[in-house]
Formats: structure tokens, C-alpha cells, sequence
């Protein structure tokens, strides 16, 4: 039994502090990116029924590298996260804070 887990609700900390002494906290808000801006292309594509098909297409891409970059693949280059954004009528941001 691991004697660095909690023992009751006083001894609990934040997710993030958990994460962070689990040495995952990078990983997970990477993969929360990723899901994030699949979901929003699949939203932006839902709204102009545009299909992967009909997307790999305005993109000059196949629809293997649509379907991963829906998919949340974490070897998405930015390059096709602005291409995808732009034919669908938006604009990939990316700040440091």
C-alpha cells in the first residue's frame, strides 16, 4: 500500500497538484488541448455539414490525416491545425500565458 495517498479529505490537494506529483500534469493538459480542438473542428464541421471527406478535400489532404487530426493526434503539425481552421472559416490562435 502507498503511503504517500491520502488519508482523509484534509490531506487531499488540487488535481493539478496531484498530477504534478504524479509527473503527469504536462501530459494531461497536452492530451485536454488536443481533445479540445478536435472537438471544435468537428463542431465547426457539424455546423457547415461538411463531411471528413469534403474537408481532406478543401484541405489537399487524404482523409486518413483528417480523421487523425480529429482524433486528437498529438502529431498534428500547426501547419494543419491552421489549414483545417481556415477552410473552415476560422482562425488558430495560440497564446503563452
Amino acid at each position: 500500500m502507498n503511503n504517500d495517498i491520502p488519508r482523509n479529505v484534509d490531506e487531499l490537494t488540487t488535481l493539478d497538484d496531484f498530477l504534478i506529483n504524479e509527473g503527469d500534469l504536462e501530459t494531461c493538459e497536452a492530451t485536454a488541448i488536443e481533445r479540445v480542438l478536435a472537438w471544435q473542428l468537428k463542431e465547426a464541421m457539424r455546423a457547415q455539414k461538411l463531411s471528413k471527406t469534403a474537408l481532406a478535400e478543401r484541405m489537399h489532404t487524404s482523409r486518413t490525416q483528417v480523421n487523425r487530426l480529429l482524433g486528437g493526434d498529438s502529431n498534428i503539425t500547426l501547419a494543419t491545425l491552421q489549414r483545417a481552421a481556415q477552410v473552415l472559416g476560422h482562425r488558430l490562435t495560440i497564446s503563452l500565458v
